[in-house]
């Protein structure tokens, strides 16, 4: 059991009502730390926007797993090591316990080994006398599914929130498909940040008016058209480039963006990122002699983000899964049109010519000729800008709020 900061304000929501805040626990292990301050940083945003209304009062048990080393050896994974046992972060108080993976074999189990250590330290918050009405669990699998046995054991509502792999990848095994679906069941209420994660829970069984669909926002004061110019001559372009940004894995294509340059001459490539792929991807590269017009920018901090997509004429996602890539947004929201794999959740955030275009295919040629296709009729940045101004947090925040509110009124109803 990770040891509490006394000094922690403890959250008291003994009642809820008109006026008064509601005490919310978030679960997730999609969480940034001071040692991976990139992780989970979407979820981060989404509960600071909800904080920042002044309605709830909440804490954040974000787990780790575990590691015995944060020596720079073991690489990627002395960061969870490293990543303290608690921190405020935004003025929001966060804890990290402690819990066992076990890689490649350990799917099946993995609920019941996040919950283990999970409900140690939630029954060790609440003897110490923080107060919470609800759980908000953010992905399915397997927070969302521990979340859901803390309730049960807690006499707490639940909602699960679904992002992405959790419901377009995982389902596909039989045991953590019953074990969602179980989830799902138990929860009081249901949250997918697109339409395309909601119809996957209604396949599964789950019926519609269960599940609320709220997107993910972008920061509209964070993300924001720069100079053009100046960002462009401090990273020394002069061509017209295309950026790709996220973790260099496979499922990002990455590897498929480089592929489509070379059938895309006198543009630049610069790709924001790390990962297990980045020798695989600097090798690919030099096979194709791009190594005059691609550049791997490696991890680039959120706060300089901006500047990167300010200075790129498109941004590139050719992505096989995802939920809702808040890289689109964040992109638009400095004013620079994007071309998408035409993949679950994407055709919603790129709903319109201002917003740029969907690839054909998810291939190199597919790819390639969905950058000919935004260039012939490239928008205006300030109507991309303006298309982007449309996701705001606000209504999302409110959505969240509104669901919340319900569930507890009905509970108390009950």
């Amino acid at each position: 059991m990770s040891p509490l900061d006394p000094a922690l304000s403890p959250v008291h929501s003994p009642v809820v009502g008109p006026g008064d805040r509601l005490g919310i626990l978030s679960v997730t292990t999609l969480y940034p730390n001071a040692a991976q301050p990139g992780h989970g940083v979407f979820v981060e945003n989404r509960l600071r926007h909800l904080v920042e209304s002044g309605e709830v009062a909440l804490r954040v048990v974000a787990p780790v797993p575990w590691f015995p080393s944060g020596s720079a050896r073991f690489g990627r994974y002395a960061a969870f090591a490293r990543a303290p046992l608690q921190e405020t972060r935004h003025g929001i108080a966060v804890t990290h316990p402690r819990y066992p993976v076990i890689p490649k074999i350990g799917m099946s189990v993995a609920p019941a080994l996040l919950y283990r250590p999970l409900v140690r330290h939630v029954e060790a918050l609440v003897a110490a006398g923080h107060r919470f009405d609800l759980i908000d669990a953010h992905y399915f699998y397997p927070d969302g599914v521990a979340a859901a046995l803390l309730g049960r054991r807690l006499g707490k509502p639940v909602l699960i929130t679904a992002r992405g792999t959790d419901l377009n990848l995982i389902p596909q095994h039989v045991l953590p498909r019953r074990m969602i679906l179980w989830a799902a069941n138990q929860a009081a209420g249901l949250i997918t940040v697109c339409q395309a994660l909601k119809d996957v829970l209604v396949d599964l069984g789950v019926p519609s008016g269960r599940v609320s669909v709220l997107r993910n926002g972008v920061d509209l004061a964070q993300f924001r058209p720069v100079e053009r110019e100046s960002a462009r001559k401090a990273l020394g372009l002069t061509n017209p480039t295309l950026l790709s940004v996220g973790h260099l894995i496979e499922r990002k294509g990455h590897h498929l963006v480089i592929e489509a340059l070379a059938n895309l001459p006198g543009m630049t490539l610069l790709i924001a990122g790390d990962g297990p792929e980045r020798s695989a991807l600097q090798r690919l590269v030099e096979r194709h002699g791009l190594g005059d017009r691609v550049r791997l920018l490696g991890s680039v901090p959120h706060d300089r983000l901006p500047q990167i997509y300010g200075a790129a004429d498109a941004l590139i996602l050719a992505s096989s899964r995802e939920g809702w890539a808040n890289v689109l947004l964040e992109a638009m929201a400095c004013g620079t049109p994007v071309v998408a794999s035409n993949v679950w959740g994407t055709p919603e955030v790129v709903a319109d010519p201002a917003a740029g275009t969907l690839a054909a295919e998810r291939t190199p040629r597919g790819i390639a000729d969905g950058v000919r296709r935004l260039f012939q009729a490239l928008p205006d940045r300030a109507a991309t800008r303006a298309y982007a101004e449309q996701f705001s947090w606000d209504s999302t925040t409110q959505g969240q709020l509104d669901l919340f509110r319900k569930v507890l009124e009905g509970r108390t109803s009950r």
